[in-house]
């Protein structure tokens, strides 16, 4: 038996509330009554949303509903904001910015000086990270996602400008802990033990079956929007984003107001995308991630080997980014943005990264750090000092450790415990406070 739900909407009071629930005036989640929108209130449609399912699925409430997706715009457009340019210039013609680029001082030069303006410079540098990075993340909007379940697989499909895309994944629920279960988003090859054992579910899908890791454009991704300049990490990404769908329409068992995403090294890469791009994900774990992840562009320490640079990664990988990143070749200082600004969008949701101190291409004192400090800055300002770590560690590239190190983290994010961990250490590094000298004088809180 098949069923199939419509739109899903989001009623916002604007004054006093009438006797029938907010949520039901606009026929919201579960509302069976009257749609009728009481005086002071308007109702907006959220997403339109398909779920079907082929297979009983245990469950308090009805199957037939939905819980409306959130924006992937970073809050919306805020108003009043320093203009930006029509069109952005060539990369190559952009000055050059030694040390880590000011998260409070605005592409035109003007400052933030208040809490209130942070909104348009979050905007803006989502907006530069777009356009000189990823590539322009798809108006989700315009989609319709259909979820079937089958025991623990996930099937989902993607439409939007009458063309589908398709792919699966896979749910593994925790044998300890209880229901509804946090859950961490995965592209596989990951520690299972570290997350399950801890009370997390696991749901991980195959990136490659979305966006495949070469200049191919195949995968279901590229069956939907092949001819944009977006980059394979932001297709990556939206594949994330879309199993969160398919979890919020088809898996009772996890609580989606508990969502991590992770994955390690060019996946580590995709995981961070995946947190920048939609407010839904509340922890997000990068595992040795290096350059376009937290690898800083413009500092290195190669006194132990050496680091990956943009030279490098553009000419073996252009695809993970979008043509644009090329612009900046002959000097990454160029950039309007660096690694730190990928965390300082993210904020005040929660963030971590795994170092492997031997891990040299990754940069491993360069995330540490150079990043981590100037992220961490961040957050104090908006008075999130505790939704940012660190978590170092001996070893080399992506090692199962990686996943161990952070489950301290992870358990204060997800269930509020006191990690034993100090996840604000940038040891066995000092901080670089050269490479981000605005960070000691912030606006005012």
């Amino acid at each position: 038996m098949k069923t199939a739900i419509g739109i899903s909407f989001l009623a916002t009071a604007i004054a006093s509330v009438g006797a029938v629930p907010i949520w039901g005036q606009c026929g919201g989640i579960g509302w069976t009554g009257s749609t009728a929108c009481d005086s002071g209130l308007k109702c907006v449609v959220c997403q339109t949303v398909t779920a079907t399912t082929t297979t009983p699925v245990t469950t308090s409430t009805p199957t037939t509903t939905v819980r409306p997706t959130t924006s992937t715009t970073q809050g919306g457009s805020p108003t009043n904001c320093p203009a930006l340019p029509a069109t952005f210039p060539n990369g190559a013609s952009l000055p050059v910015t030694a040390t880590l680029p000011d998260p409070w001082t605005f592409y035109g030069g003007s400052k933030v000086t208040s809490k209130s303006q942070w909104a348009c410079r979050k905007a803006e540098l989502f907006k530069l990270l777009q356009e000189y990075m990823y590539g322009y993340y798809p108006d989700h909007s315009q989609e319709t996602v259909t979820a079937t379940r089958n025991g623990n697989t996930l099937s989902i499909s993607v439409s939007a400008g009458g063309k589908t895309g398709t792919f699966s994944a896979t749910i593994t629920l925790p044998t300890t802990g209880q229901a509804p279960y946090p859950v961490v988003i995965t592209p596989g090859s990951v520690d299972n033990n570290a997350f399950l054992s801890q009370g997390v579910a696991l749901v991980s899908f195959s990136v490659t079956a979305v966006a495949a890791d070469s200049a191919s454009k195949t995968g279901a991704f590229w069956s939907v929007y092949n001819g944009r300049n977006i980059g394979v990490l932001t297709a990556w990404a939206w594949g994330y984003h879309r199993v969160l769908d398919a979890i919020i329409l088809r898996v009772p068992e996890i609580d989606t107001s508990r969502v991590g995403v992770t994955g390690c090294s060019r996946y580590g890469k995709g995981a961070l995308a995946a947190g920048l791009f939609d407010e839904r994900i509340t922890l997000t774990l990068a595992m040795s991630p290096g350059l376009e992840g937290v690898g800083p562009w413009r500092f290195f320490y190669e006194s132990g080997g050496a680091n990956e640079k943009i030279e490098n990664i553009w000419g073996y990988a252009p695809w993970w980014v979008s043509t644009r990143i090329g612009e900046f070749v002959n000097d990454a200082r160029k950039l309007p943005f660096d690694a730190h600004s990928i965390a300082a969008v993210i904020a005040p949701r929660a963030l971590i990264w795994d170092v492997g101190t031997s891990d040299y291409w990754t940069n491993p004192e360069g995330e540490s750090a150079v990043t981590f400090p100037a992220a961490k800055a961040v957050y104090n300002w908006l008075g999130a000092s505790g939704q940012v770590g660190l978590a170092t560690r001996s070893g080399g590239h992506c090692d199962n450790a990686g996943f161990t190190n952070v489950q301290g983290f992870m358990n204060k994010i997800f269930f509020g415990k006191t990690p034993s961990k100090n996840y604000d250490s940038t040891s066995p590094y000092t901080a670089h406070t050269e490479t981000h000298p605005w960070a000691s004088s912030p606006p005012p809180a």
